[in-house]
């Protein structure tokens, strides 16, 4: 005789949108322009790039398919208003930034670059005629940007950057190293910060491509290989060797190394919405597979063990969220500071790391596999403790406004 197997259907992860992680009925707090942008994103998230995306993260390949799709969400430039740029709320800018993350850290962090770093160097750092110049088609990703400030030897002591800017008549010649460069190897605009030469400031310069499209002479970048998190998102390696950029491309108004922490201080806080969006993805993903994972005759949601993570992962996940609502309170109020936007950061990233592991834990072994999910959000966790500042550094940030004195090295 016979037996025919029924093979127990598999996992699907769509149903987490189903689950409700608002506990604090936070959203309420969203006006209807705002609910109406981020179901937008969300359907992107859900339709476009979630079908996608674990194949782009597993060869780690850049999905470009998905940029033109993304440009039509008219989010690109967040709260810069005018030229071309949407002009969005703090808490809607926040809220997409979520969202997107939600789907995926790599195209997070493509768009982070791009739309944060990039486009908000120019616009907080540039003259007018430079914002006229460069933001509209950024604004509709029809040149994206890259932001080279991180070095090999100068990541969390990146004020102590050695790449050198030399004036040589309408130009200056660039020299130096950077490494980690999202964007870099593809991007039509890239904003270098160099110590000049003449007067031992950090300053930023804005390098282009030519017009044929190709790299101008003295820049070359190198995509790192091998990376165990946001594999999708490309992060080379820049050598820049007597690379000539025309005077007038120099960040009119970056002048000091203080002039490139307010971009970072601005973009410190987006890091926190961004581990809000990969820890609700685990916890709802995980609360749907409890539900639906039968073990010992039972859903494993019924079990005391499980049910006490899934309590304690929602507590954490509602802290986190609350920390970024309050966050852009503040930053909307012009009262956002420095420690404000490091404890954050640090917060949100160490706990939005712990949800993950959390949820990838109850999975077992279904949590390793990229079609759930889970995996994917939690290594690029892994990325999101240590960039925009490592979550060290940032407890020695607000460990110096604490006590008044500083311990770093």
């Amino acid at each position: 005789m016979t037996v025919t197997q029924t093979a127990r259907p598999a996992f699907d992860p769509a149903a987490a949108d189903d689950v409700d992680s608002d506990l604090y009925l936070l959203d309420d707090l969203l006006d209807d322009e705002t609910r109406a942008l981020q179901a937008r994103v969300r359907d992107f998230v859900d339709h476009d790039l979630l079908p996608v995306i674990n194949g782009y993260w597993e060869r780690a390949e850049f999905p470009a398919e998905l940029v033109p799709k993304l440009a039509a969400l008219n989010i690109t430039g967040g709260t810069i208003s005018g030229h071309g740029c949407p002009g969005l709320s703090r808490l809607a800018t926040a809220v997409t930034a979520a969202e997107l993350a939600r789907g995926d850290g790599s195209l997070y962090t493509f768009f982070g670059v791009h739309s944060g770093l990039a486009m908000g160097s120019i616009d907080m750092l540039g003259s007018e005629e430079q914002k006229q110049r460069w933001l509209p088609a950024m604004a509709k990703l029809e040149k994206i940007g890259a932001f080279a400030l991180t070095e090999p030897d100068h990541g969390s002591d990146s004020v102590s950057l050695e790449t050198t800017a030399r004036r040589d008549g309408d130009e200056y010649v660039l020299n130096g190293r950077k490494r980690w460069i999202g964007n870099s190897s593809f991007a039509d605009v890239v904003i270098i910060f160099a110590r000049d030469e003449a007067d031992g400031a950090v300053k930023g310069f804005v390098m282009e491509k030519e017009a044929d499209g190709s790299r101008p002479d003295g820049f070359s970048a190198e995509v790192i290989t091998g990376k165990m998190g946001k594999r999708a998102v490309l992060q080379p390696d820049i050598v820049i060797e007597d690379l000539r950029i025309p005077a007038g491309n120099r960040l009119e108004n970056s002048n000091s190394f203080k002039d490139v922490n307010t971009v970072l201080t601005s973009t410190r806080g987006g890091v926190a919405w961004e581990a809000l969006g990969h820890a609700r993805a685990a916890y709802e993903i995980a609360v749907a597979y409890a539900k639906q994972r039968t073990q010992f005759g039972a859903p494993i949601a019924g079990f005391q063990l499980v049910q006490n993570k899934l309590a304690n992962m929602l507590a954490q996940l509602t802290a986190i969220k609350l920390t970024c609502f309050r966050l852009n309170d503040l930053a909307e109020q012009g009262r956002l500071t420095s420690p404000m936007a490091s404890m954050a950061k640090m917060f949100a990233a160490r706990q939005g790391r712990w949800i993950c592991s959390e949820a990838r834990d109850i999975m077992g072994g279904n949590g390793l596999l990229l079609e759930n999910h889970v995996a994917r959000h939690l290594t690029d966790m892994e990325v999101v403790y240590t960039y925009e500042g490592t979550d060290s550094m940032q407890s020695l940030i607000l460990g110096r406004h604490i006590t008044g004195l500083s311990a770093f090295a």
